[in-house]
């Protein structure tokens, strides 16, 4: 009888770890939904050991997720080293409990990256760019975003 509990837990273990699948991505990938995405967009770039990063990605969830009739898609484009991927950044994922999309840059150049995404991007984070080609709206951000200004800059991107 202990079996089917111990086997719940495993399932439970096994759907929440798949449940977040980060997805390996080029840049080529990420510009490609910049410029066809048909939903007001907004992508975050950021990495685990980053604090502002960090404290800046609950912010968003919580405000696009209080604006969700407004079809706001949520992207997060992980810039963490190689050797952190799959494994412990999925975990961090999870640990935090973050809901959206998440992709994984599997890129190392940023000089090469960087200007792909905006001409004035350095390679500092956290980035953050919203686009809404319905309006060609594009703007870019290049440090945290509070969540007071963050809210203002996704009501620009919707309206």
């Amino acid at each position: 009888m202990k079996i089917i509990p111990l086997l719940i837990v495993v399932f439970f273990i096994n759907f929440t770890a798949k449940s977040q699948n980060i997805k390996s991505v080029k840049i080529n990938d990420v510009v490609s939904i910049i410029d066809t995405s048909s939903a007001p967009t907004v992508i975050n770039f950021w990495a685990t050991w980053c604090g502002p990063c960090v404290a800046e990605i609950p912010w968003f969830e919580k405000l696009i997720d209080e604006m969700k009739d407004k079809n706001i898609q949520l992207i997060f484009v992980s810039l963490d080293f190689k050797t952190a991927y799959p494994k412990d950044v999925t975990n961090f994922v999870i640990k935090k409990k973050y809901k959206s999309t998440i992709f994984w840059l599997n890129e190392t150049d940023a000089s090469f990256y960087c200007p792909l995404i905006d001409k004035d991007w350095n390679g500092n984070i956290p980035v953050t760019i919203m686009v809404n080609n319905k309006k060609n709206y594009k703007q870019f951000y290049d440090s945290q975003l509070p969540e007071a200004r963050l809210k203002l800059e996704l009501q620009k991107l919707v309206e």
